[in-house]
């Protein structure tokens, strides 16, 4: 009976171990995250986040709580991430992931620290994040107090070459 209830202890011990490794990695961290994030769970988000980033995203949850109507809240929850590379250097970490309403590439960056992984999203992140409207980039206006002569010396960066 003894060395039954220890066999059953280490199989419990050693399932523990495992579970508890595999929500550590880059991979379980991020998807934890992004899917809090584009599902407006900001608590949920913040709990896989380096403070930097907690304090980007309770700016993001104060916006979202007043200038986000239900309906979009509620949409929001049909968002599906999908996680397609994660490279790991050390105690640092890139996510390639797209999602269901931005299918191109998208990039997310870990660190580790204290020897648990980490979001690192800071707000030039933010800013060099993809185009969520799906719109074309805008052409470049043309100088109006140009000559034209100046003008056409001046090649047109929206046309493609």
């Amino acid at each position: 009976m003894k060395k039954l209830l220890s066999y059953v202890s280490m199989i419990v011990a050693a399932a523990v171990i495992m579970t508890g490794c595999s929500k550590n990695s880059p991979k379980s961290v991020a998807s934890t995250f992004l899917n809090s994030y584009y599902h407006l769970d900001y608590e949920g988000a913040k709990k896989v986040s380096t403070e930097e980033t907690k304090n980007t995203l309770n700016m993001m949850q104060q916006l979202s709580a007043t200038f986000f109507p239900d309906s979009m809240k509620k949409a929001a929850k049909d968002i599906k991430v999908t996680i397609k590379d994660v490279k790991e250097e050390g105690d640092k970490a890139t996510v390639i992931y797209n999602t269901s309403t931005v299918p191109t590439d998208q990039t997310l960056h870990m660190v580790k620290e204290k020897g648990k992984w980490l979001v690192q999203w800071t707000k030039q992140d933010q800013m060099n994040g993809a185009d969520t409207t799906g719109a074309e980039p805008e052409p470049e206006m043309a100088d109006s107090t140009a000559t034209p002569e100046e003008q056409a010396a001046v090649p047109d960066s929206s046309t493609p070459k």
